[in-house]
């Protein structure tokens, strides 16, 4: 399966109160071209992942409206959109309208992912945006169906993109991939939210070592 057949299958997913960034236009946040601007992003970095020695997928639950709604990015808000993409390099362009959005999640995994240089590709179990009916800026976390939907997607990106280890952020990622990814190869983390970015943190230094530094460690445990 190529970047193609991966967006197809994307295309694919219906699924009642969701959103699809990468063929879904928002009406209110949204530029005229978001969405296909999305998939192109999207598109480009699996073919570039493909070619690289990947060290790791790391993996969370689905998108966000402050975050991967807008971005098309798993954990990667507006704030870090240029980061995420200059990664594979790429250039920005306009995706939304007014100022920057910010999610807390997507600040404590990109302090983390800025230190660490080696190739690391971001997906989420459930690849849309799961809302609760009605409020379409909300976030509710995705039921069975859509999980099993979501992890045929993602277990075709891990057989693309071929990384060394796969980061579980959460119970939900970790119980979606333990029976599908060996254990030797899958790692799982606590997600920072919810008072979890320490323990969250403490396990990246364990994995990557020095390079995620007390100085981050004490950031977030005070904030």
């Amino acid at each position: 399966m190529n970047a193609l057949d991966i967006l197809e299958s994307i295309q694919r997913m219906e699924f009642k109160n969701t959103f699809n960034p990468y063929f879904d236009r928002c009406p209110v946040h949204d530029s005229d071209e978001a969405p296909e601007l999305r998939r192109w992003y999207l598109s480009e970095m699996l073919d570039r992942a493909s070619e690289l020695e990947v060290d790791a997928i790391w993996v969370g639950r689905d998108l966000g409206y402050r975050g991967g709604r807008r971005t098309g990015l798993a954990l990667t808000d507006d704030v870090h959109f240029s980061d995420h993409l200059s990664r594979w390099g790429l250039e920005p362009k306009q995706l939304t309208c007014g100022a920057p959005v910010k999610e807390r999640t997507a600040t404590v995994i990109w302090e983390v992912l800025q230190k660490v240089s080696s190739p690391i590709f971001l997906w989420n179990v459930f690849p849309l945006h799961p809302f609760e009916g009605g409020k379409p800026f909300s976030n509710r976390a995705h039921n069975a169906k859509e999980r099993d939907a979501g992890v045929d997607i993602l277990m075709s990106i891990i057989e693309l993109v071929k990384p060394t280890q796969v980061i579980a952020i959460g119970n939900d990622a970790f119980n979606a991939l333990s029976s599908k990814v060996p254990e030797e190869k899958l790692h799982k983390v606590r997600h920072p939210s919810y008072g979890g970015q320490t323990d969250f943190l403490l396990k990246m230094k364990e994995i990557y070592g020095e390079t995620i530094n007390e100085y981050t460690l004490d950031l977030f445990s005070e904030s």
